[in-house]
């Protein structure tokens, strides 16, 4: 496992990304609490629709000018890499301008035509119009910095636009709440214009100050050979496009729970309340616990893009194998215990977070989706590396169906109900994982399955550790010390079983961010 920058860089993601949901997490029970079940009704009835034509416009643009950005870097010209980000930022202008006056026209015809229900919902819609220019913008940055795999100032704008969102949302949800649930509505969904602006400003300071450093190299650079405005923008859409339609799935795959798991467990004798709570269980309650769990692999798998392109346009295969190594080791190192975890202190993560336990069997039963997911996630970014953008896209298509079905016929069953909804994530994203290894296999990129398997082992030594600490304490110290025990309890076994069965090296370990100083200082 070699010293990496996009290890440091998927570290700095990592953190970003963390920093970012717990701010969300905050703005939504601030903003729960001050608008209401009505009011926030209002407000997801028009962010969708905005993510969804962000979705569309530049979901893929990252990825796409990354790659193509990693390339010329790898090759050292500079010029080139520039070119391409500045007609990068000219289209995504144009298309975010474009996009931006299409939703503004299409909020009126949604409210008449009955898409959105309720027409106190279009002025929410309206007011996120320009928060789509400037998002649109932002990606051909973004995409610009992670290619030079500079992942700090991405990061950094992240949390800043995050930040400045939430305060906007909640300033103008209490201010113009007076004045109507629809204006208290539609002053929580501005919140993304000046969170995006301040994200584009920060970028903005950040180009600026690296711009002196890349036009010395580029005057540096001896020669280069300059590609038309058109080639790039073939290039570029070619490969966004794939990324963008991936990106259109995830929430299609969503509506799959949505559309098909109530109806199975009415089906199934469930009655409308009973499903309702079930399916809140499953998505309110334990879908969130995973997504939160995979941060950590997708910060990977964005940083694993740039790096892997840089050296497939060099011809290293020694160097791809080992950075795509590196990361599907750490992925499972981290994503494998997770799950595990997940299961074993199923019990009192339900009672510490959501305060009942009987969400508990569905946290338990959907924990093997970590694992699954978190492993897509980065096979994905290996994919994207060596310009098969397409491949997890399709794969997405295959599995959005495999589920579809296992949903349909796992939930009707009684003896399964909301737990087959589960089991039909597990398999979705089992099936999705599998098609990505085997199609880096075709491509010479093996998946370490024997440390995987070490990996498994130590980490179900962990989980029966903690699962019996915090089942030991779970009626004496209460639910909440009973968690933090367990959690306390599985860090150790794991650390402990992850040396003994040598699932990760000491000169290994010294080579990963912030873990490695600690790690050299106790081997010394």
């Amino acid at each position: 496992m070699g010293k990496d920058k996009f290890l440091k860089g998927a570290l700095i993601l990592t953190v970003a990304g963390l920093l970012v949901k717990v701010i969300g997490s905050v703005n939504r029970i601030l903003l729960s609490r001050l608008l209401g079940g009505e009011g926030i009704g209002l407000y997801q009835m028009a962010y969708p629709i905005y993510l969804l034509m962000l979705s569309v416009c530049s979901a893929g643009v990252p990825v796409a000018v990354s790659i193509i950005v990693a390339e010329k870097v790898a090759k050292d010209d500079y010029a080139q890499a520039h070119r391409i980000f500045k007609v990068t930022l000219r289209l995504m202008a144009a298309f975010g301008l474009l996009f931006a006056l299409a939703l503004y026209g299409l909020a009126d015809c949604l409210v008449s035509s009955g898409w959105i229900r309720d027409s106190r919902a279009y002025y929410a819609l309206v007011v996120l119009t320009p928060a789509v220019f400037f998002s649109s913008i932002l990606a051909s940055f973004r995409g610009y910095f992670q290619g030079y795999q500079m992942m700090t100032p991405p990061a950094v704008s992240q949390i800043l636009e995050q930040l400045v969102r939430v305060v906007v949302m909640i300033a103008l949800a209490y201010f113009l709440l007076p004045y109507g649930l629809e204006y208290a509505a539609a002053g929580a969904a501005f919140g993304a214009v000046p969170g995006g602006l301040t994200g584009l400003v920060v970028l903005t300071w950040f180009y600026r100050k690296a711009r002196k450093e890349w036009k010395q190299k580029i005057e540096e650079q001896k020669e280069t050979v300059e590609e038309s405005v058109a080639s790039i923008a073939r290039r570029l859409v070619l490969l966004a496009i794939p990324v963008s339609c991936a990106n259109l799935l995830i929430p299609v795959t969503s509506s799959i729970d949505m559309l098909l798991v109530p109806n199975g467990l009415g089906r199934a004798g469930f009655g409308v309340e009973a499903a309702t709570t079930l399916f809140g269980y499953l998505t309110g309650m334990a879908q969130p616990l995973m997504m939160m769990a995979t941060i950590p692999t997708l910060s990977l798998a964005a940083s694993l893009v740039p790096a892997v392109s840089e050296a497939c346009t060099l011809r290293r295969t020694d160097e791809i194998l080992r950075k795509t190594g590196s990361a599907f080791k750490i992925c499972m190192l981290v994503v494998v215990p997770a799950a595990v975890g997940m299961w074993a202190l199923a019990g009192p993560i339900s009672g510490t977070l959501y305060g009942t336990m009987k969400a508990a069997p569905v946290i338990a039963h959907l924990a093997p989706s970590v694992a699954f997911l978190g492993m897509f996630q980065v096979t994905t970014g290996a994919l994207q590396g060596i310009g098969k953008t397409a491949i997890p896209m399709w794969n997405m298509l295959f599995g959005a169906i495999v589920k579809a079905v296992a949903v349909w016929q796992l939930t009707s069953e009684a003896a399964f109900h909301i737990l087959g909804a589960a089991w039909a994530s597990n398999l979705n994203f089992a099936v999705v994982a599998a098609v990505n290894i085997f199609f880096l296999y075709r491509n010479g990129i093996p998946f370490p399955v024997l440390d995987s398997l070490k990996i498994l082992l130590a980490s179900l030594c962990m989980g029966l550790a903690g699962g019996a600490a915090a089942s030991f304490l779970i009626g004496k110290g209460g639910i909440v010390v009973a968690l933090l025990t367990g959690m306390a309890v599985c860090a150790l076994v794991y650390v402990a079983a992850v040396v003994l069965l040598g699932c990760l090296t000491p000169e290994e370990a010294v080579q990963l961010p912030v873990i490695g100083k600690f790690v050299r200082k106790f081997w010394k």
